[in-house]
């Protein structure tokens, strides 16, 4: 099959590693770059021998037939809906969209003009998640009863050169991180039926001590320790701690995993590989279980290339806009809870994507 055309919009450092594995996968080939500053896009283009432009251009080529959609988390949404306008399958960077409405308009577009929607994170793919979901899905712990996940670090203003926008609204712990550990949950679980939470700013006023804002002081508009719990459909109960607010390190567990018959330690679903260990009833010590499947190095883009997949072939790609729709308004729903004192009921539902097969290669997709 030829590959499908893909087009990048947004040159800023996450491009890098798309630029490098869309050279890798079969399914599809990073012909083009834009940006809304052009000569960032040409300067780009030029590294990786491919054609730079603005958007617009990008937009009106007909041989390319999907976008990655590399923009800020702000512009995700509008961006999204041009790519569709333009009759243009479209893959986005985390999150969605910032609002569940405009999470909802870039779907219903995409289902009035017969396109794709997908979206990252695209972690849950990697040899580490699905080798996770194989377990879970042989029965190695028995029927899933419950999980836990955390996210807790004491935040980005003594390294990241910009680090406002983690703290204003759309941002904090649970926007920024959430959707690595609730894809991997519904990889593992399947959706959600509803959630509650608690949430609190600790800190009104942070002061950044990295380089070249140093000494500046972030005004805090969103919460920034965010505890919650999850009803899934399939039965498990979860539980989800994600924090800027940790000033002292943690020994905590990223991902656990709780059945009738034992339990799984998943590893970091913002990574694409990494440890997996296991407990089964009877057992007297954790047992380390090696990957079942490839995909433990940097695979990001992988998402992009199952779409690109689907595009040629017709069947569901995994990182689909449905699911990341579902984690967004469980995101929210956190929040929502929190303010209101209820459970908030979930909207939408996703299906639990399909697991990759096994003997796959780092970049082959079937």
């Amino acid at each position: 099959m030829d590959k499908i055309k893909v087009g990048i919009i947004g040159t800023g450092n996450i491009s890098g590693i798309y630029f490098q594995n869309g050279k890798r996968f079969e399914s599809m080939e990073v012909v083009a770059c834009a940006d809304l500053d052009v000569e960032r896009a040409i300067a780009k283009a030029a590294e990786h021998g491919i054609r730079g432009c603005s958007v617009e251009e990008l937009l009106a080529d007909p041989g390319i037939r999907m976008i990655i959609n590399l923009t800020i988390p702000l512009a995700h949404a509008s961006v999204c809906l041009q790519a569709l306008e333009a009759g243009k399958h479209v893959y986005v960077e985390k999150p969605l969209a910032v609002t569940r409405e405009e999470g909802l308009q870039v779907l219903e577009l995409a289902r009035r003009k017969g396109l794709l929607v997908g979206s990252a994170p695209d972690t849950f793919l990697g040899g580490g998640i699905q080798t996770s979901v194989k377990l879970v899905e042989d029965g190695w712990i028995g029927t899933p009863i419950g999980a836990t996940a955390f996210m807790v670090c004491g935040g980005h203003e003594n390294w990241h050169p910009a680090p406002e926008f983690y703290y204003h609204k759309g941002g904090g712990p649970m926007f920024d991180m959430g959707p690595y550990y609730l894809t991997a949950l519904i990889a593992l679980l399947g959706p959600i039926s509803r959630v509650t939470g608690s949430t609190r700013i600790s800190y009104p006023e942070r002061t950044i001590t990295s380089q070249p804002k140093f000494g500046q002081k972030i005004k805090v508009e969103t919460p920034t320790h965010v505890a919650g719990i999850m009803d899934f459909a399939s039965g498990p109960i979860a539980t989800i701690l994600t924090s800027f607010d940790v000033k002292g390190n943690s020994m905590l567990p990223r991902i656990e995993v709780y059945g009738s018959e034992g339990t799984l330690i998943v590893p970091d679903p913002n990574g694409f590989g990494g440890p997996i260990s296991v407990w089964r009833a009877g057992s007297k010590e954790w047992s380390t279980i090696p990957l079942t499947h490839g995909k433990a190095e940097n695979a990001r883009g992988v998402g992009a290339a199952d779409m690109a997949r689907a595009i040629q072939t017709g069947r569901k790609h995994r990182a689909n806009g449905e699911m990341a729709y579902h984690v967004l308004e469980a995101m929210h729903g956190f929040h929502d809870a929190a303010e209101q004192g209820v459970h908030y009921v979930m909207k939408s539902t996703c299906e639990k994507p399909a697991s990759l097969p096994l003997g796959l290669t780092d970049y082959s997709l079937d």
